[in-house]
């Protein structure tokens, strides 16, 4: 099968459409990794994935008659653009399923090409299914995202053009994973032209289907699949792409939402271009497997590892999760629960502990118990380090949690910290602005009055030049005078929202 595979790749119909995308250095990344990483810039294409290569290749070995009745596909936004875009080029109808979560970005795209859009489950398995009932009932043909040997041969096309642009050694390609057509096809043609190169999948955490199938020995159907990596969300691998993934894929690493929010950051910060989390998996591998060589102690260096940047059809919205989480997923900041006394000075002295480090995060509201927690984000040089804040806490009086992997307190736990407390009364509520710079905080605590008792502190670092952070302070009215006094030596812009309604409603 492999020298069918090789011909088929070697003469399939893609350049009517496809451009032959970069093989682009990543100079930042491989200073950080110690390894030549490069990024197959597929986001690139005309709809912004490699997925229009097998579309395009398949829909070109249609018979005229098949062309006339139209096409039927389903797919979570990229292989429906790559139809649609095929189907207007040759003229013929398309029909396409997209599960209800798609993006509206990618239902727009589609519907922009000429593709009619209908929507369907909340998977890509659940719109295949539709699918096939109304390819009989329309009397379409069906373009199979992954499982067709003509895609599998135009998504092989990537590796010819890698081995092309790198003619040189290469240690490992990283591919995502879906369905597994994309590495199918990039397996099929490496291994039969230069066997000596790994090609390693990458899946995330809560869709991995092809790894649980390449254990198990057979196709395993998932019960449920993670939707932040839509475009890789499937519950079952094809036949064929599961058949190839076996003989010619090396390994398949797992990652999860952090580590791919992570290699979206560094694929930006080396090309100022955004990935969607599928296209972004490949990076996020080849992080993992270098990580993972130096944690048994055979670290890899000096090397060229090729990643596939298979797609950029990003949500904007989902911009807002990618900038929160990536300081996690590159071991940058630890996410803490820290128990202090509830009496005066212990605000200040936990803040001694966290010492010269940047506080990315801060969330405190008095307590009507004898301890308060507090909600900390720091940010650290070392995955270690998240360990060793919660010793140093601990050794200083202070119980410590380390949150860094909970996904509850990440998602939903640090916006619900807070609340009424009748042990607020008299309290001030004022924003302040101040330079987004080490020992900014530390300034402002120093700045009050030790008898000014804090009872509510709200700051998360936006990534800007300014940090925010929101205060409740209870001052005696004899001091109001010293306190009027400290907001003008202060030197930080302040606003009273004493009177906001909203704070009198859900904190006041």
């Amino acid at each position: 099968m492999t020298t069918n595979y090789l011909t088929k790749i070697l003469n399939a119909r893609v350049y009517d459409v496809a451009i032959e995308s970069p093989l682009e250095f990543a100079p930042s990344l491989s200073a950080r990794l110690e390894n030549q990483i490069y990024f197959k810039r597929e986001d690139m294409q005309s709809v912004f994935s490699f997925k229009l290569r097998g579309a395009y290749n398949k829909m070109a070995h249609l018979t005229p008659a098949q062309l006339k009745r139209g096409v039927i596909c389903a797919s979570a936004g990229n292989h429906a653009q790559g139809v649609a875009l095929g189907a207007k080029r040759m003229g013929c109808r398309a029909v396409i399923v997209m599960p209800t979560t798609t993006p509206q970005m990618k239902i727009d795209a589609v519907k922009a090409r000429g593709g009619e859009v209908v929507l369907f489950g909340d998977s890509y398995s659940d719109a295949a299914k539709h699918a096939v009932e109304l390819e009989k009932k329309l009397k379409l043909t069906f373009v199979h995202p992954f499982d067709d040997p003509d895609v599998i041969a135009g998504q092989g096309t990537i590796a010819m053009e890698i081995l092309h642009q790198h003619a040189g050694p290469i240690h490992a390609i990283f591919v995502a994973i879906g369905g597994g057509g994309l590495i199918s096809g990039v397996a099929a043609y490496v291994k039969a032209v230069r066997p000596e190169i790994k090609v390693i999948g990458v899946q995330t955490v809560d869709s991995d289907a092809m790894a649980r199938s390449v254990k198990s020995g057979r196709r395993v159907t998932l019960p449920d699949v993670g939707l932040f990596s839509d475009g890789t969300a499937v519950k079952l691998v094809g036949e064929e792409t599961f058949r190839l993934t076996k003989q010619y894929v090396d390994d398949i690493l797992i990652v999860d939402t952090d580590e791919v929010c992570a290699a979206i950051k560094d694929v930006f910060q080396d090309t100022r271009s955004i990935l969607e989390p599928a296209g972004a998996l490949a990076v996020a591998g080849a992080k993992k497997y270098l990580e993972q060589a130096k944690a048994a102690k055979k670290p890899i260096k000096g090397e060229t590892l090729i990643t596939i940047a298979c797609g950029a059809n990003m949500n904007f919205d989902r911009l807002r999760l990618v900038a929160e989480r990536a300081d996690v997923g590159e071991a940058r900041e630890a996410v803490l629960a820290v128990t202090i006394p509830e009496e005066r000075g212990s605000f200040k002295r936990f803040c001694e502990q966290v010492g010269p480090r940047n506080v990315t995060e801060f969330i405190y509201r008095i307590s009507e118990e004898k301890q308060a927690h507090v909600f900390v984000g720091v940010q650290i040089a070392a995955r270690e380090d998240s360990a060793r804040l919660v010793k140093n806490f601990e050794k200083h009086g202070f119980k410590a949690l380390d949150l860094t992997h909970d996904e509850l307190a990440k998602l939903h736990i640090r916006h619900l910290v807070g609340g009424k407390s009748t042990l607020a009364q008299n309290e001030l509520l004022y924003r302040f602005e101040f330079p987004e710079r080490p020992g900014a905080l530390m300034r402002f605590l120093n700045s009050m009055a030790p008898n000014w008792n804090i009872s509510l502190f709200h700051y998360r670092s936006q990534g800007g030049d300014v940090g925010r952070i929101l205060v409740g302070l209870q001052v005696p009215k004899k001091e109001m005078k010293a306190f009027r006094e400290f907001l003008a030596g202060l030197g930080y812009p302040h606003i009273d929202e004493s009177e906001n309604p909203a704070y009198k409603l859900f904190l006041g």
